[in-house]
């Protein structure tokens, strides 16, 4: 028996996960506001410096509504002020890094960083590279376990090319682990990124999170922020894996594993 439409109707969902990106973040984006009520339950504890780091081709502007949330938490929290984000070019890792050195040199502390997709795959490197400058790193829906965008990425039909072309992967295995606590929140409905190029290996500080979120709507998910809140609120020296909320109906929030 041929063996052949199962990579056909792989194709036909991921091509069904793409189309209803937008409308998905949009449902996020109402889930969000419904769910405001029972998100003022979130973890706090104590404030340190965040940066919140744009996805590619994406400004601070897309991060705006995560940066309000962890603002009100109680966490000093910026933007990558670097206008969008078009790669890893010299200017914007060396912007990304002094941004980081300014804000521990002023809070006296290790930064955690929040990266949306591209930004994720940014904040990772920064941890590899200079461990003593990050507290955490928490990635949404980053593609770091694949070969990521080329620095200067193609516009319209090609950069839909390129971003599918992350869905095609048919063997990798999870990153290798940071040496800082690091989580990674990931989607199986992620209709940008194949889910699997998401995934690091597990550890004593290292973890994968899954919830249900689009790719575009990871920033203004509710599962995704009380996430990144009650990762934020883990002590610096007792980081310890996350574990879904049972309280007031929030698990369901989270995919069954």
């Amino acid at each position: 028996m041929s063996t052949r439409p199962a990579p056909a109707r792989r194709d036909r969902a991921d091509n069904l996960l793409a189309l209803t990106e937008p409308a998905r973040a949009l449902v996020s984006a109402g889930a969000l506001a419904a769910g405001r009520p029972l998100l003022c339950l979130a973890p706090r504890g104590e404030p340190h410096p965040v940066v919140v780091l744009p996805g590619w081709l994406a400004s601070d502007v897309s991060t705006r509504t995560l940066r309000r949330w962890l603002g009100r938490l109680g966490h000093p929290t910026v933007g990558w002020d670097l206008g969008r984000n078009h790669g890893p070019r010299p200017e914007v890792v060396e912007g990304v890094r002094t941004l980081v050195e300014r804000l521990v040199d002023q809070h006296g502390t290790p930064v955690s960083i929040v990266g949306q997709s591209l930004g994720g795959i940014f904040a990772r490197r920064l941890a590899r590279r200079t461990p003593r400058l990050v507290r955490q790193v928490l990635s949404l829906g980053s593609p770091f376990a694949a070969v990521p965008p080329r620095p200067r990425p193609p516009s319209g039909a090609g950069m839909y090319r390129e971003y599918r072309r992350l869905r095609a992967v048919e063997q990798l295995r999870p990153a290798k682990a940071l040496s800082v606590p690091s989580t990674s929140i990931y989607s199986r409905w992620d209709g940008v990124v194949d889910w699997r190029t998401c995934l690091q290996e597990e550890g004593p500080r290292s973890e994968n999170v899954a919830v249900h979120a689009s790719h575009l709507g990871m920033g203004v998910d509710p599962a995704v922020l009380w996430v990144v809140a009650d990762r934020l609120a883990q002590p610096a020296d007792d980081w310890r894996p996350f574990v879904r909320p049972s309280r007031f109906g929030l698990r369901a929030l989270f995919p069954e594993e």
